[in-house]
């Protein structure tokens, strides 16, 4: 009986040890997810591109969260960003609508109810481009371009970054 005991114990350590070697692999195998954000103004209207890695290694899964507000907020799928050459252009016709390209995909969006649709052809006047979310040293994030005042249109454009 005794060496019963010895060899269950043994077992035990050594299923212990696996497992603390295997740990650290099992972490390294976690995918990734980063966010970056267009706040329009100070009343929680904003536009935040997230990217999403189920494991490490694995494809890209991109999504747009459209927040106006107290009204709404929804989250939309956005193909067409891939890992390479990941941009998503933001360009703003009106104020509260925008229009999103991403290579050849076009997508529009407004504020007022959350809406979003994906057009097959690029729009004749999709607005003036006020930046675009892309990755830089591995990371997602939102560049804005200056507009003159006058075209702001009363919205303050604010961005940032989360990994």
């Amino acid at each position: 009986m005794g060496g019963l005991m010895f060899s269950r114990t043994d077992l035990q350590n050594k299923l212990k040890r696996i497992t603390l070697v295997l740990f650290p692999l099992l972490l390294s195998a976690c995918g990734n997810s980063q966010q970056a954000f267009l706040n329009i103004n100070d009343r929680g209207q904003s536009l935040t591109l997230v990217r999403d890695q189920a494991y490490w290694r694995g494809p890209w899964q991109a999504a747009l969260i459209v927040a106006g507000l107290p009204q709404c907020q929804r989250r939309y799928v956005v193909d067409g960003l891939g890992a390479d050459k990941f941009r998503l252009d933001v360009y703003r016709p009106e104020p509260g609508v925008f229009i999103l390209n991403a290579g050849k995909r076009w997508y529009v969006t407004e504020l007022q109810q959350c809406g979003f649709q994906s057009y097959q052809d690029p729009p004749p006047e999709p607005g003036e481009m006020i930046g675009s979310f892309q990755v830089k040293n591995n990371t997602l994030q939102y560049s804005s371009k200056a507009l003159p005042k006058a075209e702001a249109g009363g919205e303050s454009v604010t961005s940032s970054a989360v990994q």
